[in-house]
């Protein structure tokens, strides 16, 4: 299941005082579901840039308490730096990570900024993605004045707070806050062989969307051209939403191509790294690999790995594992030193202590666990497993037939069903899990205190709760599982006839892992005091049960005049 992430990175006006940057980012960790991923102060700058992520109404939640802790903490009458700022906490973008759209963002920015104004105090902005007016999209305009001129900014018309009051006296020692939701950067690094910083920059000055500046004659040395502002004129770089510089790194010997990839909806990594290796060939230069510096999405992964494939004519219906494999070595990602995914991509630290304790076993310690005296796991577990298995076939037939010598001009079908096996494997994976879990749940509202009323109230509230959510569960393997038989459906009717009895064999497991799930959906269903809703659910799982009966009948029919 697709689990909804966002980042927040606020950046606080404190950068030299580390217990006072403790206090503040620990407020973080203190919210349940949120991870803090990173704490960069700068003594110059007076400036500390923390990063944290996860839900998203946790994150809300960790970002709320952080810009409270920090109005009381930092006095921004007292505060110096180098870095434009006007509040306490100066700035806080909220990013989607994986599982939710921009404009959802968009809106739990403006749900924490209207908290932070009305519970806090504190007037603030809206600006990028969640601006509501045009001249507010630019942080540089909603902090113009900075805030020393903050007074005078919030009794303007024209620059009236978004949110909070429009006056200076709380915003005296907070200052002002500027809210938004933005894209997801990335800092990348492309390695060149080259030890010349004036090649690596002229590369970056190719590629960057700044481009560089026109000059006459002499594209180094000549004379700068002016336009009628008296502005250099610029020569736009070939990618949007790059920065970029060529520098010299002495721990590795090499120059790099440096580029901020503001926007990787716009321009992602792979279209970069494929960029950086055209203009570098161009110049005589080779790109060697490239280097992440911080957190990258799984899905900015994903979408290189795709990229790569695609061009190679291979089919997408792979494993996750194999296109984080991929990817990195497509970009050379390990090229000056050893890539762990665990480390670099986002979810996978987020996840990291999210235990799935059977999907994690070997297979002689799942079937052994399976036999043991231990309650879980049961059928409904099994079920999800045998439903995997089956569509992993199924999928394998994609994967077979997209890869036969001479149906090169049919790999794209044969991908895009493999990739749909793909999909329904990782779910049914998933539900493996929380079957178990969703046992123990009710396990554990029976083990709640019934000693008064109120508790009897609350645990009968708890049981029938995590009842129902037992039902849901093997609900979903079923839905899941009759979905997936379209895969060998396909395969059956179109896919390697070497193989088409690997199609047979998904069908009937899927079939099985339908009517298994059928029969958890039936027992858990008896102990619910909703009857309305026991009935519509069991009406639609006979539905589905007979869908797959039907849809196995016809997948062996296929089979059988065929083998």
């Amino acid at each position: 299941m697709n689990q909804a992430i966002i980042e927040c990175v606020p950046n606080i006006s404190e950068g030299r005082d580390p217990e006072k940057i403790r206090e503040i980012y620990s407020v973080v960790e203190k919210v349940e579901g949120v991870k803090l991923l990173d704490v960069d102060p700068g003594f110059a700058t007076n400036r500390t840039v923390i990063t944290f992520a996860g839900a998203p109404e946790n994150v809300i939640e960790a970002a709320f308490q952080l810009v409270k802790r920090a109005s009381e903490l930092i006095d921004m009458s007292k505060h110096s730096g180098e870095h434009p700022r006007f509040g306490a906490t100066d700035v806080c973008p909220l990013v989607p990570i994986s599982g939710i759209s921009m404009e959802e963002t968009v809106q739990y920015a403006h749900k924490l900024g209207k908290r932070i104004g009305d519970e806090l105090g504190i007037p603030g902005y809206f600006y990028e993605n969640a601006a509501n007016e045009e001249k507010r999209r630019n942080l540089a305009n909603c902090r113009s004045g900075e805030y020393e001129g903050l007074a005078g900014k919030l009794t303007d018309p024209n620059w009236k707070p978004d949110f909070g009051p429009a006056e200076f006296v709380k915003a005296k020692h907070t200052g002002a806050i500027a809210v938004s939701a933005r894209d997801f950067l990335v800092a990348y690094n492309i390695n060149l062989n080259t030890t010349s910083t004036r090649r690596a920059n002229a590369i970056a000055f190719d590629i960057r969307e700044g481009g560089r500046v026109k000059r006459e004659g002499n594209p180094i040395t000549g004379k700068k051209v002016l336009d009628e502002n008296g502005e250099p004129v610029r020569i736009p770089g070939s990618l949007k939403a790059v920065k970029g510089i060529g520098w010299y790194i002495e721990e590795y010997g090499i120059a790099q191509i440096s580029l901020n990839l503001t926007n990787v909806s716009i321009t992602p990594v792979h279209v970069a790294f494929d960029e950086a290796c055209k203009k570098a060939t161009e110049r005589g230069i080779r790109v060697t690999g490239s280097e992440l510096v911080g957190l990258i999405p799984l899905k900015s992964m994903i979408d290189a790995a795709d990229y790569f494939l695609k061009k190679q004519n291979r089919s997408l219906g792979i494993s996750e594992e194999e296109k984080i494999k991929i990817a990195v070595k497509s970009l050379g990602l390990d090229d000056l030193k050893p890539f762990n995914p665990q480390e670099k991509i986002i979810e996978y630290v987020l996840n990291a202590d999210v235990k799935r304790p059977l999907i994690g076993m070997t297979l002689q310690k799942f079937v052994d666990e399976t036999a043991s005296e231990s309650p879980a796991p049961g059928g409904g577990s099994v079920s999800a497993y045998v439903g995997a298995l089956g569509v992993a076939l199924g999928t394998m037939v994609a994967n077979l037939s997209s890869h036969k010598r001479g149906w090169d001009d049919r790999w794209e079908e044969y991908s895009e069903m493999a990739a749909k096996g793909q999909e329904f494997k990782n779910e049914l994976m998933f539900l493996v899990d929380e079957d178990t879990m969703a046992f123990n749940k009710i396990m554990e509202a029976f083990g709640l205190p019934k000693g008064s009323d109120q508790e009897q109230k609350a645990r009968t509230q708890a049981i029938q709760d995590a009842t129902k959510y037992a039902i849901e569960i093997p609900f979903k393997v079923m839905e899941t599982a009759c979905n997936s038989m379209e895969v060998m459906l396909a395969m059956a009717k179109e896919g390697l006839q070497a193989s088409i009895s690997d199609a047979g064999v998904g069908a009937l497991c899927a079939r099985t892992c339908v009517q298994g799930a059928f029969l958890n959906v039936k027992i858990n269903a008896g102990s619910l005091d909703d009857k309305d809703y026991v009935q519509s659910k069991l009406r639609t799982a006979e539905e589905i049960l007979s869908k797959s009966q039907q849809l196995e009948n016809e997948i062996l029919a296929i089979v059988d005049t065929k083998i």
